[in-house]
């Protein structure tokens, strides 16, 4: 378990720093409480006064009851929750949508087309070769056009569950390369060295000639595409809370508003693309009858492309919508956008008094008196006066140049309140690749070769390797000097 604490600087810097690394044989949400405490104490943190956490989504992290984020807020009621933004977003949406079973199939589907080509040399260079020669055809009939960097010749990406966007990169590159993808099954088909690889190939054929398939290809790579764009941005460590909450509102809206429009046009594109690529078309006002399918009312008859659009596209997209609502849920998103009046509108320039002031009595009463919470709305009004005065001020564009910018000022003192109510927003920890990277470090500092190194020893190895920056200010003397000075040691008696 990495612990990274996530706080403001005397000088107004978001700061987020790795602490530890603790390894635990239990996963219990009770036995990573415990150690987590453990850890804690052990540095003499005071945990009455953490006002944010973040895990990853695992049931025994985000349990409502029994999970680590409700024990945590049992000793800390104002330890908000917020869902780690960074934490292999779009490998659980992919997981989240697996859980209708076309797409689950499809994926399998894809895994095995992919893996069929990819597997042997021979068979992705034919696919190269395939590719190359249906370039120069379209070329001459004047379908694409020539440019630099234009028309490359690519290859198949495997979808990787443990990577980010490999599912959204390979299903583009089947897209990319479907009729050579084709082209070498056909030529496997009639000249496979063996039964069995042909028969392979032939069921693969059979996968790129299916209309379903074509149409939950499509339908992914527009999914995956927006949540592509959301995981990639969330990654990056400094993450402005305004930015995330409009990324993943913006999100929420696209999906839903493909889910209830969007249905039209991709049966249109997936029809152009069956027609291009000769996939049959089933009748789409035709019964559907299935094995794995069974009607809601036996003695309505379910057609394919209520099937198709129940069944497959609605379906997918709820998954979808109930994932992000999961990860991102009311209060969390109520929380960040509150905070997000904080920083001055480019139009008004000016903060919302009123949303502020609901801010602090709904969620930070502990942190300010009775008597300070009377005193913020005049505190406000008055910063608001002096907020178009101060080019320092003003033109601050995110939370954390609002917080540093009253700091260089002096402001901080004489707006005391303020300058709390913003390092208490900025403690809520929407961005966490860092603990993303301690994982990632620890795998490069013990690997195979030093597989027997204590926990104690590992984790000091990381907090050197992952806080390079601050470990680059010590240089040899200060660290003889620093050994010179302890006590005890043995040369001295």
């Amino acid at each position: 378990m990495a612990i990274v604490l996530r706080f403001v600087d005397a000088n107004g810097v978001l700061t987020e720093r790795f602490l530890d690394l603790v390894h635990v044989q239990d996963t219990s949400a009770i036995t990573l409480k415990r150690s987590l405490w453990e850890r804690l104490s052990h540095y003499e943190f005071d945990t009455s006064k953490i006002r944010g956490q973040s895990y990853d989504g695992a049931s025994n992290m985000r349990g409502e009851w029994k999970g680590l984020k409700a024990l945590v807020l049992k000793d800390c009621p104002y330890a908000y929750y917020v869902h780690c933004f960074a934490h292999r977003l779009q490998l659980a949406l992919v997981a989240a949508s697996r859980e209708v079973i076309p797409i689950h199939q499809f994926f399998e589907k894809l895994t095995f087309i992919i893996n069929m080509i990819c597997a042997s040399s021979k068979c992705h260079d034919e696919l190269q070769k395939a590719k190359a020669l249906e370039t120069e055809r379209l070329l001459e009939l004047g379908e694409i056009e020539t440019g630099k960097g234009a028309n490359q010749v690519g290859t198949l990406r495997r979808a990787g569950d443990t990577r980010w966007g490999f599912h959204f990169s390979s299903v583009c590159s089947l897209i990319s390369m479907f009729n050579s993808t084709r082209v070498v099954h056909r030529g496997i088909i009639d000249d496979g060295s063996c039964s069995s690889q042909r028969g392979d190939a032939d069921t693969a054929y059979g996968y790129t000639k299916s209309f379903e398939f074509v149409l939950i290809l499509h339908l992914m790579k527009k999914i995956l595409g927006k949540t592509e764009f959301l995981s990639q941005a969330l990654q990056k460590k400094s993450q402005d809370i305004i930015n995330a909450m409009t990324l993943v509102t913006a999100t929420k809206e696209y999906l839903n508003d493909l889910r209830n429009n969007g249905w039209d046009s991709l049966l249109e594109r997936v029809k152009i693309f069956s027609e291009k690529h000769e996939v049959d078309i089933p009748d789409l006002s035709a019964p559907y009858k299935s094995g794995r399918y069974h009607p809601r009312r036996q003695d309505n008859h379910v057609t394919f492309e209520h099937y198709y659009r129940v069944d497959v596209f609605i379906s997918t997209l709820d998954t979808q919508l109930l994932e992000l609502n999961n990860r991102f849920d009311d209060q969390a998103m109520e929380l960040l956008t509150l905070s997000s009046t904080l920083v001055p509108r480019k139009d008004s320039k000016l903060l919302n008094v009123d949303h502020l002031c609901s801010l602090v009595e709904k969620y930070y009463p502990v942190d300010f008196t009775e008597q300070e919470r009377s005193r913020l709305k005049s505190e406000l009004e008055l910063f608001n006066i002096e907020l178009g005065k101060n080019p320092k001020l003003i033109g601050a564009s995110t939370l954390t140049e609002v917080c540093r910018g009253l700091v260089e000022t002096g402001k901080h003192e004489n707006y005391n309140m303020l300058d709390r109510l913003i390092r208490l927003i900025l403690t809520l920890p929407v961005l966490t690749a860092t603990t993303e990277r301690a994982f990632s470090g620890m795998k490069i500092c013990k690997n195979r070769l030093r597989n027997k190194m204590y926990d104690e020893f590992l984790a000091d190895n990381l907090v050197v390797y992952i806080e390079r920056e601050i470990a680059e200010k010590f240089n040899s003397e200060s660290v003889i000097d620093e050994f010179k000075m302890l006590k005890g040691r043995r040369a001295e008696l």
